[in-house]
């Protein structure tokens, strides 16, 4: 654990105790260089940025973790809050800094600063003011980590992804957006809430835009294994499409109705961003439905698009897209969410 000036020594003499508490045994060498010591940094610590970090400490994540706002008290009040609870905790060193060198070395780095929207203001011009944000916050982070993969989490993610990765410099698997990760755990939940089975044994992914123009792909959805829209036709079962439009409707809504009784959403966003650390970090090889390079898959043209799609994420980074059958609308409908997110992108002059 991070060390505050006052921890350092006892007594009037100043005495260090970090040496003299233990003695070394005889014949010692230096820990094995395959031994693998592992940064994370998060960038904004509001509401979300703090799930963020509590849930990696509380699920042992990291080694080390980094702080970076540009409130210098709260930043200094948030990292001693956390430091505190030690004994509760797994054993992590954890630091912070307005300065990004700070965040040097890390292999992974959250991004969750951003702009409020003031009343009044429209959507784009807090979008363009979140661009100029990112353009203090990006080209440091790559900066002092050109080894790291970049996290987004900050919105609309989709577009400040795709802007994160063109400032960073960094190759397109390693900068990745949050996207609808959270919007598929609601999708699972809802569903698994409506068949009244546990949300783990579901399979389902919203995918496009983490927005309005997002796609629930039905035609994929699986509970243990058996695929739900084949096996209601073969049993005859009739259902109503409105129904699912329904769901899927809740899943965009749901949202909106956090932020609208408790002022912002942040629990679930922070377990959804530390379970993709944890498939990036442990090369777990997990997929999940996360805003990448889109480009080229399932007949997306007419320029660069982050958006998300089922992607299989490890140590590298993005791995690669999986290679889902989408039926002919589901198709068309994502092509028309990469659409909008093209729209706004030559509206910022992207």
């Amino acid at each position: 654990m991070h060390k505050s000036a006052s921890a350092s020594s006892f007594g009037p003499g100043g005495l260090d105790l970090s040496q003299a508490f233990f003695k070394p045994i005889r014949d010692t060498a230096p820990p094995s260089p395959t031994k693998r010591h592992t940064k994370i940094s998060v960038i904004g610590v509001g509401n979300v940025g703090m799930a963020i970090a509590q849930t990696i400490l509380t699920q042992d994540l990291t080694d080390e973790l980094a702080l970076v706002d540009a409130k210098p008290d709260k930043l200094h009040g948030e990292m001693l809050d956390l430091q505190h609870a030690a004994a509760f905790l797994p054993r992590t060193k954890i630091v912070a800094s307005v300065d990004y060198s700070v965040t040097v070395g890390s292999d992974l780095c959250i991004v969750t600063a951003g702009a409020r929207q003031n009343p009044g203001e429209s959507r784009l011009n807090l979008l363009q003011r979140n661009v100029a944000l990112l353009s203090n916050i990006i080209p440091p982070l790559a900066k002092y980590s050109p080894d790291t993969i970049l996290l987004i989490v900050s919105n609309p993610v989709d577009v400040l992804t795709y802007v994160s990765w063109k400032l960073s410099g960094l190759p397109s698997n390693r900068v990745i957006g949050s996207g609808t990760n959270l919007d598929s755990s609601r999708f699972r939940f809802l569903i698994a809430d409506h068949l009244d089975v546990n949300a783990q044994d579901v399979q389902a992914y919203i995918v496009g835009e983490h927005g309005d123009s997002s796609v629930a792909l039905w035609s994929s959805i699986s509970i243990g294994g058996v695929p739900v829209l084949s096996f209601l036709k073969n049993q005859q079962i009739a259902y109503e499409k409105e129904t699912l439009e329904k769901i899927h409707k809740a899943v965009i809504e749901s949202a909106y109705e956090v932020i609208s009784l408790k002022g912002y959403t942040s629990w679930a966003i922070g377990y959804s961003v530390a379970n993709l650390a944890r498939s990036l970090l442990r090369d777990q090889r997990k997929i999940h439905p996360v805003s990448v390079l889109a480009k080229g898959f399932y007949g997306i043209d007419g320029g660069d698009v982050f958006l998300s799609l089922p992607t299989q994420l490890g140590r590298g980074g993005v791995l690669g897209v999986t290679n889902i059958h989408l039926t002919d609308e589901e198709e068309q409908r994502l092509r028309m969410s990469a659409k909008t997110i093209l729209e706004v992108q030559s509206q910022l002059g992207l």
